[in-house]
């Protein structure tokens, strides 16, 4: 049988394990973030898109990450502050791992290895790259950092997700 997302866990700030076959028949978008990035200001829309969707059975997970020019030095509580204080993010937000390179957390091994997903064989080049994960924890698609959460073809493809039944 094929790995999907359900089958990796993922670290609160507590340190808690999170499996996220919590999000089970939801659609997830599940994005690598950092604080003193160009993109930081997709935190906003993302907020946004998480709002708008929500209800419907959507999820956004974010993994901050400080693999592209230490643009994530926070850690801990002071990470999760910055994440629901000062972007206001309600949508969560997982402790700070590695999504490339030797280290490379065993979610973002599989979401860029396009032999285990068999969809997807892209990992993130920047901070803010998205992957977009169907009903049954499958990786359907990908977007660069440039891409707005806010842009037609995301909304497009969350909508088509959302409409199909897990």
């Amino acid at each position: 049988m094929k790995a999907t997302v359900y089958d990796f866990n993922a670290l609160e700030f507590n340190g808690q394990k999170k499996s996220l076959k919590d999000f089970e028949g939801k659609v997830l978008l599940i994005v690598n973030t950092a604080s003193k990035c160009f993109f930081t200001k997709q935190f906003k829309s993302l907020e946004n898109l998480y709002k708008k969707y929500r209800e419907l059975g959507f999820e956004i997970l974010a993994f901050p990450s400080n693999d592209f020019r230490n643009q994530e030095p926070l850690t801990g509580r002071t990470l999760e502050t910055f994440c629901r204080i000062n972007q206001q993010v309600s949508f969560p937000v997982f402790k700070r791992i590695h999504v490339v390179g030797e280290y490379t957390d065993p979610l973002y091994r599989y979401l860029s290895d396009e032999s285990a997903n068999g969809t997807v064989g892209t990992a993130p080049f920047w901070n803010f790259h998205k992957y977009l994960i169907n009903r049954k924890g499958e990786v359907v698609d990908h977007f660069y950092s440039i891409t707005s959460p806010m842009s037609k073809k995301v909304h497009q493809k969350i909508e088509e997700l959302l409409s199909s039944p897990a």
